[in-house]
C-alpha cells in the first residue's frame, strides 16, 4: 500500500507533463468565433476619413465583404499590408477596414504613408463595437457573404498562403452563389 502512494506524485507528474505537451500544440489564433454562420451583428459608427455615421448591416447585402479589423500601431496589421493592397485590386469582394483603438490623426497619416486599400474604413475608436464582433486583437479578419453572415474569421495577419487556400476559394464560392 505505501508503495501505491508513492507512485501517486509519478503518475501525478506524468499527467501534468501530457496535459503541457498537448498545450504546446495549440495555437492560440485557432480560436473558434461564435458568429460564424450568424448575421453579422449590427453597428454603426462614423467613417474614419469623414463623420458621417454608416450602418454597415444594410452595407453588407448584394457582396461579399471582407472586414478587416486594424490599427496604425499593430505592428501585424503593417506585415499583412502590402497583401492587402493587393488583394484590394480583385472586384470579386469589398475590403473594408475597422480601425480599432486608434487615434484617428495616426491612422489617416498610416494609410496616407502606406496606401489605402479599402473601400470604407469605420472608426471603433473604443472598441466597443468590436467586442460584439468578438475581436482579440488586431489583425483580424471576417469574410461576411452577400446575406450578411459572417462565413470565416481569421485571428491574426493575413499571408501568401491563407490568401491562396482559405480566402479566394471561399470568396469565389461565396461570390458565385445566389
Amino acid at each position: 500500500m505505501r508503495k501505491l502512494y508513492g507512485l501517486i506524485p509519478l503518475m501525478l507528474f506524468i499527467v501534468c507533463i501530457t496535459v503541457m505537451w498537448r498545450g504546446l500544440s495549440l495555437h492560440p489564433s485557432d480560436v473558434p468565433s461564435p458568429l460564424i454562420g450568424k448575421r453579422a451583428p449590427r453597428l454603426q459608427l462614423p467613417l474614419l476619413l469623414n463623420t458621417h455615421l454608416i450602418s454597415l448591416n444594410k452595407e453588407l447585402k448584394g457582396h461579399v465583404t471582407l472586414l478587416n479589423v486594424w490599427a496604425s500601431w499593430c505592428v501585424a496589421c503593417s506585415e499583412e499590408h502590402d497583401l492587402l493592397l493587393h488583394i484590394a485590386k480583385n472586384k470579386n469582394f469589398e475590403l473594408w477596414g475597422l480601425d480599432y483603438k486608434d487615434n484617428p490623426e495616426a491612422a489617416v497619416s498610416w494609410l496616407e504613408r502606406k496606401g489605402n486599400p479599402y473601400q470604407k474604413v469605420l472608426l471603433d475608436k473604443q472598441g466597443l463595437t468590436a467586442i460584439d464582433w468578438g475581436v482579440y486583437g488586431t489583425p483580424e479578419t471576417f469574410v461576411i457573404d452577400k446575406q450578411g453572415i459572417i462565413r470565416y474569421k481569421q485571428v491574426g495577419p493575413i499571408l501568401a498562403d491563407d490568401w491562396q487556400n482559405i480566402f479566394l476559394p471561399l470568396i469565389q464560392q461565396l461570390a458565385s452563389a445566389s
